[in-house]
């Protein structure tokens, strides 16, 4: 029995950490690609993006590993099926729940634990570390993390759509203020612009050359006056003054730092479900490895004659399905419709129980 436990153990060891390399390189991609853009075109020290880079990767492993296990599961029952190996266990009067399930879910249970523990510390920290590098780059160099033709809302207070940007000069820029619901927004339009750093106190300043701006009149809040100007210097406030002032969103939270949140917002009659969907969400996907092994576990003896090329397109179906259905409950658990603590779990549930009916089906013969 051990050594038909070893052995299913590698066939299922070797595509899984396959596919896990091959996903995770496949998500960084589009990151890295904009990350390089950052250290050629715009000059930012290339240990920084490193940095960037790495603080990524945690994030990535929510959803490579629960995928990668379920690739993994059917690849390697697909195998077994396929070379009659499984038949032959049968045969020989061996339980298949003890020589196969048992150890793959077991595997798919410690896997589970480590991306709970992960999602509560690792990832986190990861997510608030890379938003503080992000911050420093924005102090140090603003127009690195700008795009043209896109309305840009960082910045306190001010709505920006810059047309060009060369380097540290921006071309054809416009500057909305909203000042309120039904009221029109004050706008500044400038032909150049120039950022003015001052990054030991957090502040941007931006310089406008050659432009026009529209004022309100005090007496009349409706109307604006229209002023032409050389140079005009704006302040820009970059969502906290210094790195150590950045707030935490509920992605930087620890369980624990979210249910003290979630505490503290009860004492004041405030509703928390945001808080408490992310934690939730958190528990869920760490569990979905553990659900993906046994939806596995269930289709891959089924299919497991086909074409690899099939058991590929299973595996990406069910992906599919579970995250959609994780973003309707989603949905679901902040706008109030379901409780936060069913909502997030609902994907889960239902996959684990089609994966629990289909290892009883084929138990059954």
């Amino acid at each position: 029995m051990k050594i038909l436990r070893n052995y299913i153990l590698k066939e299922f060891f070797a595509p899984l950490i396959l596919s896990f390399f091959l996903l995770t390189i496949v998500m960084l991609l589009g990151n890295l690609i904009h990350l390089t853009d950052l250290v050629i075109r715009k000059g930012i020290n290339i240990l920084i993006v490193a940095k960037v880079f790495l603080y990524l990767i945690p994030s990535l492993f929510i959803y490579t590993i629960p995928i990668s296990v379920l690739v993994a599961v059917l690849f390697a029952l697909g195998r077994l099926a396929s070379d009659n190996e499984i038949i032959a266990i049968r045969a020989s009067g061996i339980n298949v729940i003890g020589a196969i399930f048992s150890p793959l879910l077991i595997i798919g249970l410690i896997l589970s634990l480590m991306l709970v523990i992960s999602n509560d510390k690792v990832v986190p920290w990861a997510h608030f570390a890379c938003r503080k590098t992000i911050f420093s780059i924005a102090v140090k160099n603003p127009s690195a993390l700008l795009e043209p033709g896109v309305f840009i809302k960082s910045f306190d207070k001010y709505i920006i759509f810059i047309y060009n940007i060369k380097g540290n000069e921006l071309e054809q820029v416009r500057i909305y203020e909203p000042q309120g619901e039904g009221k029109r927004a004050r706008t500044i339009v400038a032909k150049k612009g120039e950022f003015v750093t001052l990054p030991d106190l957090g502040i941007v300043k931006l310089k406008l050359t050659d432009g026009t701006t529209d004022e309100p009149n005090p007496s009349d809040p409706k109307s604006f006056y229209k002023l032409n100007f050389k140079t005009f210097f704006l302040n820009l406030n970059l969502a906290g003054k210094q790195k150590q002032d950045i707030e935490k969103k509920p992605k930087d939270m620890t369980f624990r730092e979210l249910n003290q949140k979630m505490r503290q917002l009860k004492k004041q009659g405030i509703e928390a479900n945001v808080l408490l969907s992310e934690l939730h969400r958190r528990l869920a996907l760490g569990f979905s490895a553990f659900v993906f092994m046994l939806v596995g576990l269930g289709i891959g003896l089924k299919v497991g004659r086909r074409e690899k090329s099939i058991n590929l397109s299973i595996a990406f179906l069910t992906v599919g399905i579970y995250y959609l259905l994780l973003l309707g409950a989603q949905a679901l658990s902040i706008e109030g419709n379901l409780p936060p603590q069913i909502a997030m779990w609902l994907p889960n549930i239902i996959l684990g129980a089609l994966g629990l009916f289909l290892i009883k089906r084929i138990c059954a013969y």
